[in-house]
Formats: structure tokens, sequence, C-alpha cells
């Protein structure tokens, strides 16, 4: 092949190469949702305030990501307060407005929960479980995992389980470390309680990769139908802009899966973003366009999962 060295090819061939660059290919399998639906559409919550970068609880530097603050830098040795206090609206109100607007609507709920932002907040783990949501372990601290040694990543989400359980009263069943590192995914399907990791962005359907354990199921999520594009460069500016997004790839998929290729949409979150009253407004006007569709399968990751384990095992026809 022109312009690669026949030497990286011989190495890099389709059967030894670590990525998965094919996947379901050409035709992709049914998922049989529930009920013929022709999308499975689930909304991740990702619970984060107070389990940010802080000098309070020993870390380096202040939180630099995903605020009102676009481009912020992280404050060594510092405390960014109007950071903080940024952070402190989306579990102090932002959360209450989105719990009420899906609580109202009675529409499933998945809520990716830093171990130590609810350890901060019992109440609101309250309302999650007095609503039914499932919550799935964001891990220990919502850091970047890349720079941290595989022993005290290993020990931060064996804590997140154990602190997980004492908070809620059952383990973590889905994890998104969320800022993962080369080892993210090797230490949980060695600790074996998890049903589905979340960290991949690399397809519309769930899918298995091989774990110590056996086949380990892999429930994709989104950076796209993401309210974090609020915080961005080249992101939302306004609500409109979130609705028109988020219509037009639930259209698309909806489409798809009348036409015999269903898909799911993962819709992503933020307490401190969305839970905002000029963008909750878009969020509303997008559930109420997707209640309007029968055929729409609104769940919670783990019912995706438990779904993907019972009717697409490995050894089964897809």
């Amino acid at each position: 092949m022109e312009g690669v060295p026949h030497c990286l090819l011989e190495r890099h061939s389709v059967s030894d190469y670590p990525r998965d660059l094919i996947g379901f290919g050409r035709n992709t399998p049914d998922p049989k949702w529930p009920g013929h639906a022709r999308i499975a559409v689930q909304f991740v919550i990702n619970y984060e305030e107070g389990g940010e970068s802080c000098i309070l609880d020993n870390d380096p530097a202040s939180e630099n990501l995903l605020s009102e603050i676009v481009g912020a830098a992280a404050w060594p040795g510092q405390r960014n307060l109007n950071m903080e206090s940024i952070y402190e609206y989306g579990s102090r109100a932002g959360f209450w407005r989105l719990w009420r607007i899906f609580t109202r609507r009675n529409l499933p709920v998945t809520v990716y929960g830093v171990t130590l932002a609810m350890a901060r907040n019992p109440e609101a783990v309250a309302a999650m479980q007095e609503a039914d949501w499932e919550i799935a372990s964001h891990g220990l601290r919502w850091l970047e995992y890349k720079d941290f040694p595989e022993d005290i990543e290993r020990q931060h989400i064996l804590e997140a389980v154990r602190l997980h359980t004492e908070i809620t009263g059952s383990r973590p069943l889905g994890i998104y470390q969320g800022k993962p590192s080369d080892n993210t995914l090797k230490i949980v399907m060695e600790e074996g309680g998890f049903v589905y990791s979340a960290d991949s962005y690399a397809d519309e359907l769930p899918y298995w990769v091989k774990g110590p354990r056996g086949p380990h199921l892999i429930v994709p999520y989104t950076l796209d139908a993401n309210d974090m594009r609020f915080a961005t460069p080249q992101g939302f500016n306004t609500g409109d802009q979130f609705f028109i997004y988020l219509k037009d790839t639930f259209d698309v998929l909806y489409r798809e899966g009348q036409e015999g290729a269903a898909k799911m949409m993962s819709v992503g979150l933020h307490c401190r973003l969305v839970g905002r009253p000029g963008r909750a407004a878009a969020l509303e006007r997008f559930l109420d366009y997707v209640q309007g569709h029968e055929a729409a399968w609104v769940t919670r990751r783990i019912d995706i999962a438990r779904h993907w384990h019972e009717h697409h095992r490995p050894d089964s026809a897809v």
C-alpha cells in the first residue's frame, strides 16, 4: 500500500491489531428492543459535583473542565472559588431541576455517580433511589486517571465499589470512569462485578470484548449528544442548538429503526450545565418530542445491558 511501510502492515494485521475498526460492519444486528421499539433512548445524568479536582481534597490544582468558564486553567495549589461555586450550583439547584423534569414525566434515568460526590449529598442519592434511577459508578473521583499508576487506580475503583455499596445499599453494575487510563478496562474486568462498561464512543449498539473472566459488555456513551458542548469551543451556544441537534439525531436513528436497523441513542447531561433554566427548557422540549413517539424505548443503561446479555450473547446468532 502506497505510503505505508510494509513492515508496519505486517505488524498490525487485522488479526492482532488491538483496535476494532470494523465493528458490526455493513449490516448491524437487529437489537430486538422490547415492544419492537425503533430506537432505545437513554438519558445519563452525570453527578460529579463534590468529586472534581480541588485542593481541599489534597489535589494538586483546582478543576478546569466543563463549567461556564470555557477554557479555564487549573490553578496549582490554589482554590478557584468561581469554579467551586459553579459546581455547587449543580448539586444545590441543577440536580433538583433535572430530578423534577424527569420524575414529572416518569422517565427512567441512569446516573453516572462520582462516589465522593454522592457521599457529600445523601439527599440527592435518596431522590435518585426514590425515582428508581440506575446509579452507575463514575469512579471514586472525577480525575484524569491516565496520570495514575495502575495500582492506585485499582485502589480507587475498588474503593468506589465499596463506598458506592455503603451509600446506596447495592454495588454499581455499570461503570463509566470518564477519564480512563490504558488500565481502566482491564481493572474493571478483573474486579468481576460489573455487568457493563461505558468508556467507549465507538458504536450505537452494545458490543462484547474479551476479558479475563469471559466476554465483557461495552454499552457505548456519547460526547456529541451531550450538554458538555455548552462548555467547549465549537459547542452549543443556545438551548435551540441543543434541541435541534438532539432532535436530528433522534430522527435519523428512528428512521433507521423503521428501516430495520434499530440503534441506541445516548444523551449526556450535567447538573451544572443543562440544569440551568435557559438550557433546561430545551431539554424539556426534547423529552416531550421523544414521548410523542410510541415506538421509542426510553430506558436505563442497565436495562439495555441486561437485554443484550439475554438476547445477544457472543455465542448466539446476532
